[in-house]
């Protein structure tokens, strides 16, 4: 399973994204990483340029529930339909909204690399 981990956003805080990348891969996952601030747009394109299974947001400056918004809005006007997830700052009163914004998890800060692997490991890919 192809793997695209993003920092969406101003947030210049990349210590535990990369510790998932690092995780995901000592699992067995390949990992495309799009380094720091990216806008919503450039990682839609880079996940449909790379052909990824599953696309995760690391949001750690409090505008998870703005970047999964603005993440619906494109993956819907490019059709895109391949399940992503959020983790980082996450209130647990947010985790129901980012599933109705269409986030398909949402890990807090403080999980463990070995519950997103789990978490990877009952998704169904559709080649």
């Amino acid at each position: 399973m192809k793997v695209l981990l993003a920092k969406p956003g101003l947030d210049g805080h990349d210590v535990g994204v990369k510790v998932l990348a690092h995780g995901l891969i000592d699992a067995g996952f390949e990992v495309v990483y799009t380094g720091l601030r990216k806008s919503i747009e450039d990682i839609v394109d880079i996940a449909i340029k790379n052909k990824v299974d599953i696309i995760g947001l690391s949001i750690l400056s409090g505008t998870h529930l703005l970047l999964s918004g603005r993440m619906k809005e494109v993956m819907d006007r490019k059709k895109l339909t391949t399940p992503w997830f959020v983790g980082g700052n996450i209130p647990a009163n947010d985790i129901e909204e980012l599933k109705k914004l269409g986030a398909s998890e949402a890990f807090p800060t403080g999980s463990k690399v070995a519950d997103v692997v789990l978490y990877f490991n009952t998704i169904k890919v559709v080649a």
